[in-house]
């Protein structure tokens, strides 16, 4: 039986090398609330998991869901946990490998909208994905997730 230990999330945080310079895959929130909010509107693909299933297969379950494509090929590397000011767990691992950011078909979520209208939207779980360098990743990154990044950049020098 599953315990209720808080929410917690689990993602995969792709990167390439193929440049000069690595970059990462952030996909932009999708939704209302994110529409107009560029800095610390992106997000590592990650979702919600319980005791029922181990975090990394969590973390692959959840980047196909959110992106509509498998995780690419390349060994995990565990950057660790952190907990966002929601109080939640996100446990995220590194991931090489390259996709093509005008292949994401996102998957959707539900949300009255406007609240208290008694209308349900569906909206898109990211709205756009792209690839970029550490330094703009981590001004567009929500900032309880730049632990992600500063750790993916120790690992890679």
């Amino acid at each position: 039986m599953a315990t209720n230990r808080g929410k917690r999330s689990a993602g995969i945080l792709l990167y390439r090398t193929s440049g000069e310079r690595p970059e990462v895959l952030l996909g932009h929130m999708g939704g209302p609330f994110w529409a107009r909010r560029d800095a610390g509107a992106w997000s590592v693909p990650k979702g919600e998991y319980d005791d029922t299933e181990e975090p990394l297969a969590a973390a692959r379950r959840e980047f196909r869901e959110e992106l509509g494509l498998p995780v690419p090929g390349g060994r995990p590397m565990d950057l660790g946990e952190v907990r966002q000011g929601s109080g939640k767990l996100v446990r995220v691992w590194a991931v090489e490998g390259d996709l093509d950011p005008a292949a994401v078909v996102p998957g959707t979520f539900e949300l009255e909208w406007p609240k208290g209208s008694g209308r349900v939207r569906s909206f898109p779980e990211v709205d756009r994905v792209g690839w970029f360098g550490f330094d703009v990743a981590g001004d567009k990154i929500v900032a309880a997730q730049r632990p992600f990044l500063h750790q993916l950049r120790r690992m890679l020098d």
